[in-house]
């Protein structure tokens, strides 16, 4: 009979081992959520210190605004749809401002990521200071480059659509590296064996294997940008928030109207998502199947 002695030791040390590993993690993990707990309660007290109602002792009032407006709506209801045709122009301006942000920065953002993939770079030590690049285009808020845009260039949609179009640019170059990633080699060789330039290459061996997921996250982004175009509405960007903050600046007597572009928002971004969530199913469940039946 086989003497089992050795690989008995063997399996408990290798159970040991991994009960340790166990443990230490879980010991990180408990210090991590007290660490977290920590860093919200402070936090928490830090804003309320200096809010200048106290957060604690507003709270109880948080839904008298939602209710004025709510309230006021429900009287004039039969203004609504006048309501919703006068802002229905700058809900058109506040999506034209996203789709020509999503359009500029996607493009770049894909130019950008074919430079900064590692295997398809054609300049490699680019790749590094590129990167950064991307990271800080990502990092910096839209409002804070529109703000200064607008101080530069005045109010309108312009700022608006630089400001985003450059986070598009820093978020989409970023997935669209790594989609570049997972794109096979071999289709490259080939081209490479028959002469093929750097741009061929790409164009037609990287681009038409990864085409669904560039789509996919694009439509995603643009679901974005389009509360992002509404914010910057706001800080005087124009387009649909723009109107928001006029008549919620008001107050009382134009609650109303707020909620009219509260309701077209709402619509808005539900559609687009509705619609975006389809074409991205088809986009990438349909191009596998394809492939699976030809």
């Amino acid at each position: 009979m086989a003497d089992l002695t050795g690989t008995q030791g063997a399996t408990d040390e290798i159970r040991a081992q991994y009960l340790a590993h166990a443990r230490s993690k879980r010991v990180m993990n408990l210090i991590l959520i007290l660490l977290f707990v920590a860093m919200l309660g402070a936090g928490f007290v830090t804003a309320d210190d200096r809010n200048a109602g106290g957060f604690f002792e507003g709270l109880p009032n948080i839904l008298d605004f939602p209710a004025d407006v709510l309230s006021e709506a429900y009287e004039r209801g039969h203004l609504l749809p006048g309501y919703l045709v006068k802002y229905f122009p700058s809900l058109i301006e506040t999506v034209n401002i996203a789709a020509v942000a999503t359009l500029i920065g996607g493009l770049i953002g894909l130019m950008v990521s074919l430079l900064v993939t590692r295997g398809l770079a054609p300049v490699p030590f680019l790749i590094g200071p590129l990167r950064r690049v991307l990271d800080i285009l990502r990092a910096i808020p839209e409002i804070v480059v529109a703000l200064v845009l607008i101080y530069l260039l005045g109010g309108g949609p312009i700022p608006a659509m630089i400001a985003i179009a450059l986070h598009t640019v820093g978020a989409l170059g970023k997935l669209f590296s790594e989609v570049n990633e997972n794109a096979s080699l071999k289709p490259l060789e080939g081209l490479e064996s028959v002469g093929a330039t750097w741009p061929q290459r790409m164009w037609l061996g990287v681009i038409p294997q990864v085409a669904p997921n560039y789509l996919s996250y694009a439509l995603l982004r643009f679901e974005i940008n389009i509360r992002a175009s509404a914010i910057l509405g706001f800080v005087g960007a124009g387009g649909i928030g723009y109107d928001l903050r006029n008549t919620m600046t008001w107050g009382q007597g134009k609650f109303d109207e707020a909620a009219a572009i509260f309701l077209l928002l709402f619509l808005t971004i539900v559609a687009v998502d509705q619609l975006s969530s389809v074409v991205r199913n088809r986009l990438t469940h349909g191009a596998k199947l394809q492939e699976v039946h030809p």
